[in-house]
């Protein structure tokens, strides 16, 4: 295990690995993933064909069944996706589940290795920590994070660590339990923070990749305003700043972090809607991700339905306002950067279609690039390079 440990890390930091490092090498074509809601038209996971240079896409159709996919993650060695299944009935249990799917490339169909349950009740977002040994998962349904092993097949093996998070915050309606709604590792992949929007923290934990076990960190937690529900979490790539996006309150909150401690500290939080705009009900965001040259912010808001972007100040790691860009669709639930940096993909969960932007290089705006494309229920993309 140490072995393959230390081979998955060197390569890694490899250059012939890091592609989507420089658009320059960039792969000419992408196989893309979409995780989605099932119950309506939609059935799985989705495939299609991305073009980096042109931002098109093309469908290659249903690429798994099962039921309720909602967040995907790509193994880094590119030949495994693991999903989880939004669920709360796995195998008769009262938890969700985990996939671990094998890719072909040249049918871009997804093959299913195994199982695995999830911990608890309805998983939504997963990670794989990059020496490709563990799946990260956190589970909203029943408020806790869990660790997976994965064997050198790609299948999952057995539960290495699950942390049941206790508590609550403000929010009645929303807040009298925990809710793990993510969990991002750092790029040294030793600190996990988990984003708890029942709890109103960002709780840090210490990684061990050779084990794949999960201890609280010390401090174990940064406190966020009340009532705000922190969702989703990104690492500034530059490893001093990292980003919060708030659900209840549609603000973001800009932190420092310190990779040495796994420490974070609030620098700011400022709205996600329009400066002369004030929170509505029915309003809430879902998603966020940093530009990989760390110059901009984005974010998703649900039934204002639009994409936020800031830009990012590069010593003080503080956001400046640019503009929210309609997301050309009701609910962008998620949205994904490509690995090129020169467009952003979202996905409008009700309206059941995927909108492309281009993003200006130089100040961050979205412009919308042809018409949306057909897609049920899409929640979640990941890309893999052909």
């Amino acid at each position: 295990m140490k072995t393959k440990l230390l081979l998955a890390l060197a390569l890694a930091a490899s250059p012939l690995v890091q592609f989507n490092a420089s658009a320059n090498a960039a792969p000419s074509s992408y196989l893309m993933y979409v995780g989605t809601y099932t119950g309506g038209e939609s059935q799985g996971i989705y495939a299609f064909r991305f073009d980096p240079a042109s931002g098109k896409l093309t469908s290659l159709g249903l690429a798994a069944e099962m039921k309720s996919p909602s967040y995907l993650a790509v193994h880094p060695n590119g030949k495994n996706v693991y999903a989880v299944s939004e669920i709360s009935d796995f195998a008769g249990k009262r938890t969700g589940g985990v996939a671990a799917l094998s890719i072909d490339r040249a049918t871009g169909k997804l093959t299913k290795l195994n199982d695995a349950p999830s911990g608890s009740a309805g998983p939504c977002h997963l990670t794989v920590d990059k020496s490709g040994n563990s799946v990260l998962v956190a589970n909203y349904g029943g408020g806790s994070v869990a660790a997976i092993a994965i064997g050198d097949d790609g299948k999952l093996g057995d539960m290495t660590a699950h942390i049941q998070h206790a508590g609550s915050s403000v929010n009645q309606a929303r807040q009298k339990e925990p809710h793990a709604h993510s969990i991002n590792l750092d790029a040294a992949n030793r600190f996990a923070v988990a984003a708890d929007l029942g709890l109103d923290q960002l709780l840090v934990y210490r990684f061990d990749a050779a084990h794949g076990t999960l201890v609280a960190n010390d401090p174990p937690h940064t406190k966020i305003e009340p009532g705000s529900g922190p969702r989703h979490f990104a690492f500034h790539p530059g490893g001093k700043f990292a980003y919060a996006i708030n659900e209840l309150n549609c603000t973001m909150t800009a932190l420092a972090y310190d990779a040495d401690k796994g420490s974070l500290s609030a620098l700011q939080t400022l709205s996600t809607l329009r400066p002369d705009e004030k929170h509505q009900g029915g309003w809430s965001t879902a998603d966020v991700h940093v530009h990989p040259s760390g110059k901009f912010l984005y974010g998703s808001n649900r039934g204002h339905d639009t994409i936020v972007v800031y830009k990012i100040d590069a010593d003080a790691g503080t956001l400046t306002y640019v503009e929210n860009q309609s997301a050309r669709g009701k609910t962008p639930r998620n949205f994904a950067i490509d690995p090129t940096g020169k467009w952003l993909l979202a996905e409008n969960q009700s309206s059941d279609t995927i909108a492309v932007f281009s993003i200006n290089g130089d100040n961050g705006r979205l412009k919308p690039v042809g018409e949306p494309v057909e897609c049920p229920s899409p929640v979640c993309i990941q890309f893999v390079a052909e």
